[in-house]
Parts: structure tokens; sequence; C-alpha cells
């Protein structure tokens, strides 16, 4: 028998995408403030045209831009989070339309994980309608594609973000 243990704390991070019009930095500051956490690596915002998904709800000139936050934290509070984004997301929409969606996941030294609201073949119910999936894996200094990873996050922008957060996360661990 295994002997059960802690889990290491992760780095827990928020994948935004927003309309180019919206200002930003109100969601940096909620965000800081709801999780009582502060923002230490924001990757540069760059243009969202992986899919057009988002359009219709969002408008046409998306941005799509990585944070993380600096104080690693137990990974048992991604469902948590994710409901909370969802909230903050609606107190920003107009007219039930979304002008920023914030997505949740956290970083570990071997993966990256993603909350969701929506079930699939590939991921992992946690609680409160929320559930968990790899999206990367690390492998050989770098992130590795699934079959399921979204393709912006395989874009040189989300790879340096999530090596950068990667470092920072195993310093932090010793």
């Amino acid at each position: 028998m295994g002997n059960i243990n802690q889990p290491n704390l992760v780095k827990f991070f928020f994948g935004l995408i927003f309309n180019e019009n919206f200002n930003i930095e109100e969601v940096y500051k909620i965000l800081e403030q709801k999780f009582n956490n502060k923002i230490d690596i924001f990757s540069p915002a760059i243009d969202f045209t992986f899919t057009k998904y988002y359009n219709k709800e969002m408008g046409e000139k998306l941005k799509r831009q990585w944070i993380s936050f600096e104080t690693p934290k137990m990974p048992d509070n991604l469902a948590d989070m994710k409901i909370e984004t969802n909230n903050i997301e609606d107190s920003f929409a107009n007219d039930k339309n979304r002008i920023v969606n914030i997505d949740p996941g956290y970083i570990t030294p071997a993966n990256v994980i993603l909350a969701s609201t929506k079930d699939f073949s590939h991921r992992i119910y946690l609680s409160k309608g929320i559930y968990a999936e790899v999206t990367t894996i690390y492998r050989k200094e770098g992130f590795t594609k699934l079959p399921w990873t979204y393709p912006d996050y395989l874009c040189p922008t989300a790879t340096e973000f999530i090596l950068k957060a990667r470092q920072c996360l195993l310093k932090k661990q010793g």
C-alpha cells in the first residue's frame, strides 16, 4: 500500500482572451484581490487568430495573454478558481456576451493543467461541475503537444511564458 502524501505546490496562471478595446488591467486587479496573490509574469498580448470560436460573442479583434501568480498554492484550489473566474467574466459581460474570457490553470514541473466546465474523454472531474485536463506535458526542455492541446498553447508566446513560469516554480520549490 502506498502512503498518502500532500501534493506539491503549483504555479497558478490564467489564459486571457479579450476584446482589444477592453482594459485588461481591471481584470489583473480583481484577480489579485480575489485570490490574494500577486501577478508576477505577464506574457505579451498577441492577436488571437487561432480560432473564430469567440468572435460572435466577443468581437472580431481579440487579444490573447497569459499571466501567473507569484506564490505557489495547493492544486486543489483549481475548481473554486474556475467558478470565481466565471463570475468575474459575467461581471464584465454586455447583454450576456463576454468581453473577457479567463481560464485558470496551473503549472507543475511535469505538465500544464487547465480547468473547464465541459466534460470530455480526456478530462477528469474535480468538483462543483469543474473538470481538469492535462494540456501539455514537459519533456526534454520543452512542452509536448497532446491530441487535444489548443494550438495557442503551442505558440511561441505561450511556450515562452510557460517555461518562464515553470522556472520560477522550480526555484521556489528549491
